[in-house]
C-alpha cells in the first residue's frame, strides 16, 4: 500500500521526535511492503522565520492533499512577542480548520511499567487508569470573535464562546461510537449551571443518545471532573468535551500517567486524512541535545496507521515494541528512575525499531 504523508517537524524539539517516528514507519513500511512517501511542511515558528506565515497557503494545501499529517511540535520563547496573528499556534489553529478536524482524542492510559511513574497514589494507580478525551476541536472560545476595546479609559477584553447544535452533535456522535468500540461508557463534561452554551451541550447529546441504547450516558460539571480525574481515573471510559475544556483536561489526564511525553494524540473529521501529534510542546530547552522522548509521536504514528490508514496490524506492532523497550529498561530522562538505564532521544528510536516485528 503506498501513502503519502505531510510531515511538519516544526520547532524546538520536533525535527528530533518526527526524525525517529519516520524511521520507525520505515521499519514498519520494510516489514510490511507498504510504501510511505513524505512531504516536509513548514508550520510554526520557522514557517515564520521563512515565509513571515505560521503557515503559509501552498503548506496548507500539501496537508490537505496528503492522506495524513505528522506534526512534531510548534512555538517557543523566539516567538513570543510576536503579534497574535501571527503566534506559531495561530499556524495550528488554521491547521485544524483547514482540514476540518473537528474531533481531538486524546488516550490517557497508563503503562504497567510506568505505574511507579504517576503522581497518584498506588491504590488509585492500581485501579487502572485507560480512557479517551474526545475533545471538540475546531469550536468554541477558541475560535469565537477575539477583541480587546477601550472601555471607560481602560481595556476590555471579550472572548466569545459559541457552538451550534450541529457542531456539538458530531463531536458527540465521535464520543458515542469511540464508547461502542470500548466499555460502552461516555461521560459528557459541560458547565451546564453557568453557561448557556453548555445548557445546548447538554441537551443536544441526551437528544443524540436516544441513538445510542447500549451506551451508558452520565453528565458531569467541569470542574468535578478535574477533581475525579485524579480522585478516581478508572471510573472513566470516554470523556466527550467542549475545545477548552478539553484541552485543560487532556493535559490533566495526560500527567497521571506519569509523562506527557508518553501521550500520542489523533485529530479526525469527515475523512480518514488526520493529524497526528504529541501532547507535549517544543520544549526548545532541551532542543538538539538528544533528550527529547520521541514515544508520545512514535504512539502518534501507530494511531495514524490504526485510524487513518486502516493499517491495524502494524499499529499493533509499534504498540508491542515500545512495550518491549519499557520491559527491557531503558528510559529517556523524563521517565527516569532507579535501576534503568538512561539512552537518548536517537538511541530510544532504535531500540524500538529492534523490537519492531511481526507477531
Amino acid at each position: 500500500m503506498v501513502k503519502n504523508i505531510a510531515v511538519i517537524r516544526g520547532d524546538g524539539i520536533g525535527p528530533e521526535i518526527v526524525g525517529e517516528a519516520i524511521r520507525v514507519l520505515d521499519r514498519v513500511a520494510e516489514l510490511y511492503g507498504h510504501t510511505f512517501n513524505y512531504t516536509d511542511v513548514d508550520m510554526g515558528g520557522c514557517a515564520i522565520d521563512k515565509w513571515g506565515d505560521p503557515l503559509p497557503a501552498e503548506m496548507l494545501k500539501k496537508c490537505v492533499e496528503s492522506d495524513s499529517v505528522l506534526l512534531g511540535a510548534v512555538g517557543g520563547d523566539k516567538w513570543n512577542n510576536v503579534p497574535g496573528n501571527m503566534r506559531p499556534e495561530k499556524g495550528l489553529l488554521r491547521l485544524r480548520a483547514g482540514m476540518e478536524v473537528y474531533s481531538n482524542n486524546r488516550p490517557a492510559k497508563i503503562w504497567p511499567q510506568l505505574a511507579e511513574a504517576s503522581p497518584l497514589r498506588k491504590e488509585i494507580v492500581d485501579k487502572g487508569i485507560d480512557f479517551i478525551i474526545v475533545r471538540e476541536l475546531i469550536g468554541g472560545i477558541y475560535f469565537g470573535e477575539h477583541r480587546t476595546d477601550e472601555v471607560g479609559g481602560e481595556q476590555v477584553a471579550t472572548d466569545v464562546l459559541k457552538y451550534s447544535e450541529s457542531e456539538i452533535e458530531r463531536i458527540a456522535r465521535i464520543g458515542f461510537e469511540t464508547a461502542r468500540k470500548r466499555r460502552k461508557k461516555l461521560c459528557s463534561v459541560e458547565k451546564s449551571n453557568v453557561l448557556d452554551s453548555s445548557r445546548l451541550w447538554k441537551k443536544t447529546v441526551h437528544r443524540l443518545a436516544e441513538e445510542y441504547p447500549d451506551v451508558e450516558l452520565s453528565d458531569m460539571l467541569v470542574d468535578n471532573c478535574a477533581m475525579q480525574i485524579v480522585k478516581n481515573p478508572a471510573q472513566f471510559d470516554v470523556i466527550v468535551t467542549e475545545n477548552m475544556f478539553g484541552d485543560i483536561l487532556s493535559d490533566e489526564a495526560s500527567m497521571i500517567t506519569g509523562s506527557i511525553g508518553m501521550i500520542p494524540s489523533s485529530s479526525l473529521g469527515a475523512t480518514s486524512c488526520g493529524l497526528y501529534e504529541p501532547i507535549h510542546g517544543s520544549a526548545p530547552d532541551i532542543a538538539g541535545q538528544d533528550k527529547a522522548n520521541p514515544i508520545g509521536t512514535i504512539l502518534s504514528a501507530a494511531m495514524m496507521l490504526r485510524y487513518s490508514f486502516d493499517m491495524p496490524k502494524e499499529a499493533d506492532a509499534i504498540e508491542n515494541a515500545v512495550s518491549r523497550y519499557l520491559d527491557e529498561g531503558w528510559r529517556t530522562a523524563d521517565i527516569m528512575s532507579e535501576g534503568k538505564t538512561l539512552v537518548g532521544c536517537r538511541k530510544c528510536g532504535e531500540l524500538i525499531i529492534s523490537n519492531i516485528r511481526k507477531d
